[in-house]
C-alpha cells in the first residue's frame, strides 16, 4: 500500500508541490512563481491559467525528480490561497476572467454602501466576518455585473464560481468533480457557520445564483480522483483546506487557546477555539477551523494583509536589499529602538483595524535613517501587527496562549523570531518542519486515508526545532508597541 502524500500549496505567489513519507517528513518539493497582475489602484489579479498550468507543472517535476509514479501516492491533499475568485465556463472549463486575489479592494465602496444600509450585523452573525473586499462574495458580484453576459449565463446555471481549491479539483477531475471543503466555504461571506450550509439570506443580499456554488465536505473526505491522463493513473484525493486552516493542523493546534502565526505573503493568526464560536468585539474573524467527519472546530483569526510583502516591496521596489536573508544582520546591527515606524497599508489595513482606504507610510526619518533602519523598520511592522492581533484575541475572552507557534517563509529570520516573542512577551516555537500549510493538508489526506488514526496520532509527529523567550523589558516592550499605535493612528486619521 503506498505510504506517500502528495500537497499541492497553491499560493498568494507561487504554486508548490511537496511529498511527505508516513511520518510527515518532507522528501522534496518543488515550486513555481507566476506573474501578478495589478490593473488599477489595489486592485490585485492573478492569471488562473498560469495557476493550473505552475501546478501541474510542480507535481509533475517533483514525481520526476523523486522517482516516483502514480501508484506510489496514497493521496493528495489541496491546501490554498483562500478567498481569491474565480469564475468560469461551467461546460469548458473556460475562465471568464483574470481571478481577483484576496488582496484586491476593488469592492470597498461596495461593502461601505453595505455597511452604511445595516446589513453588517446579519452577516456577521451567520459568517463570523466583517462585510470587506477581502472576502469572496462582493468579488463574485463584480464579476457577475462587469462581465458581459455573466449574470444571464450565471442564472441559467451555466458557469461555476469557486476559490482556487475548487477550482484544481475541478480541473483535476477534468471538470467532473465541482466541490470545497468547510474552511474554504467559511471565507466566502456566502457560507453559515452555524448552520454548516450556503445561507439564502446572504445569496439575495449579494444577488448570486446558488446553482455556481460547489458541495461543501468535510476538510478531509473523498473528493475525487485526478484523471488519469495527468500522473498516469487516477490519485486520490482527501483533503483541502485554506492554507491557515492548514497550517493550524500542520502546527497540531488541536486543543483550545492553542494559536499559530504564518508568515508569508500576509500574516495570520489563529487560536482553536474548541467547539464553539467566539463572537468577537474586536472585529477579528470567527471561522471554522476544520470539519471533520461532520464535527466543526472553530477558531478566531486575525489577518494581516502584508508581512512578507513589505519585505518584498523594500527588495523590488525600493530596492534597498537584493535579498530578503540579507535583513537579519541589519536588523543586528540596527537594534529595536531606531525610532523608525514603516506601517505597510499598501492595501489597506486588516484585522483588528479593517480600514481598506489607509496607506503606507514611514514615520521618524531624520538625517541618520539609512537602509537598514528603514528595512528594520519593514521587519518590526511584522511583530507590531502581531500584537495587535493577539491583544484582540485576549480581549475577546479568547484563552490565554503559553506560546505562539509560528511558520512561513519569514520564520528562518532569527531576529524577527526573537523580537515577535519580545513584543508579544510569550514563548515563540517554531518547528522542525516549517512548510506548516503544506503539511497540514498533508496529514489530512493522511488521516482520511488510513495512513493517520487519529489527531492524537499526528499531534505526537510536532517537534520544536527552537524555543524563542522574551528577553526584553516590559516597558521598553510597551514604548515600541505605543508609537506602533501612533503610527498607525496618523496613517488611518490621514
Amino acid at each position: 500500500m503506498a505510504t506517500h502524500l502528495l500537497a499541492i500549496d497553491q499560493g498568494t505567489t507561487s504554486s508548490r508541490a511537496i511529498l511527505f513519507d508516513a511520518a510527515g517528513t518532507p522528501l522534496g518539493s518543488a515550486q513555481e512563481e507566476f506573474s501578478q497582475y495589478f490593473p488599477c489602484d489595489g486592485w490585485v489579479e492573478h492569471d488562473a491559467e498560469e495557476i493550473w498550468q505552475s501546478t501541474l507543472s510542480v507535481c509533475r517535476q517533483l514525481l520526476a525528480e523523486q522517482n516516483m509514479h502514480a501508484s506510489d501516492i496514497r493521496a493528495i491533499g489541496i491546501t490554498n490561497q483562500r478567498e481569491t475568485t474565480l469564475l468560469w465556463d461551467a461546460d469548458s472549463g473556460e475562465l471568464l476572467h483574470r481571478a481577483i486575489v484576496w488582496q484586491d479592494r476593488r469592492t470597498a465602496d461596495y461593502c461601505a454602501e453595505l455597511k452604511q444600509a445595516g446589513h453588517e450585523p446579519m452577516v456577521s452573525n451567520k459568517t463570523g466576518l466583517l462585510i470587506d473586499p477581502y472576502f469572496s462574495a462582493t468579488k463574485l458580484r463584480w464579476l457577475l455585473e462587469h462581465i458581459p453576459e455573466a449574470r444571464a449565463k450565471a442564472e441559467q446555471g451555466k458557469l461555476r464560481f469557486g476559490t482556487v481549491d475548487s477550482f484544481l479539483l475541478w480541473r483535476l477531475t477534468g471538470g467532473k468533480v465541482h466541490r470545497t471543503d468547510a474552511t474554504n466555504a467559511s471565507r466566502t461571506m456566502l457560507f453559515n457557520i452555524h448552520t454548516q450550509s450556503w445561507d439564502q439570506d446572504l445569496l439575495e443580499l449579494f444577488d448570486i445564483p446558488a446553482s455556481l456554488l460547489p458541495e461543501v465536505m468535510d476538510t478531509a473526505a473523498d473528493f475525487g480522483h485526478t484523471e488519469a491522463g495527468l500522473f498516469g493513473a487516477e490519485i486520490p484525493i482527501t483533503a483541502m483546506a485554506g492554507d491557515q486552516q492548514a497550517a493550524l493542523i500542520g502546527q497540531a493546534c488541536f486543543q483550545p487557546g492553542m494559536v499559530k502565526s504564518t508568515y508569508g505573503t500576509g500574516c495570520f493568526m489563529i487560536m482553536n477555539t474548541g467547539d464553539q464560536p467566539i463572537r468577537s468585539n474586536n472585529r477579528l474573524l470567527t471561522t471554522v477551523g476544520y470539519r471533520l467527519q461532520g464535527q466543526v472546530t472553530f477558531a478566531l483569526e486575525g489577518s494581516i494583509f502584508v508581512a512578507g510583502a513589505a519585505i518584498q516591496w523594500l527588495r523590488d521596489g525600493l530596492k534597498l536589499i537584493q535579498h530578503a536573508g540579507e535583513t537579519e544582520a541589519m536588523a543586528e546591527q540596527t537594534g529595536h529602538d531606531c525610532g523608525v515606524y514603516l506601517v505597510p497599508a499598501f492595501t489597506g489595513l486588516g484585522a483588528p483595524y479593517w480600514d481598506p482606504k489607509a496607506r503606507g507610510a514611514i514615520f521618524g526619518l531624520t538625517r541618520d535613517t539609512g537602509i537598514a533602519e528603514i528595512v528594520t523598520a519593514g521587519l518590526q511592522s511584522v511583530c507590531f501587527q502581531s500584537r495587535d492581533l493577539l491583544d484582540a484575541m485576549q480581549a475577546d475572552g479568547a484563552i490565554s496562549t503559553s506560546a505562539l507557534r509560528v511558520d512561513g517563509g519569514m520564520v528562518v529570520n532569527n531576529w524577527v523570531v526573537q523580537s515577535l516573542a519580545n513584543i508579544l512577551g510569550v514563548p515563540v516555537e517554531r518547528p522542525q518542519v516549517t512548510e506548516t500549510t503544506a503539511l497540514g493538508v498533508a496529514y489530512l489526506a493522511g488521516l482520511h486515508s488510513g495512513l493517520f488514526a487519529s489527531l492524537e496520532e499526528i499531534a505526537a509527529h510536532w517537534h520544536c526545532q527552537r524555543n524563542f523567550k522574551p528577553d526584553m523589558p516590559e516597558d521598553q516592550r510597551n514604548q515600541l508597541y505605543q508609537g506602533w499605535q501612533d503610527a498607525v493612528r496618523r496613517v488611518r486619521e490621514g
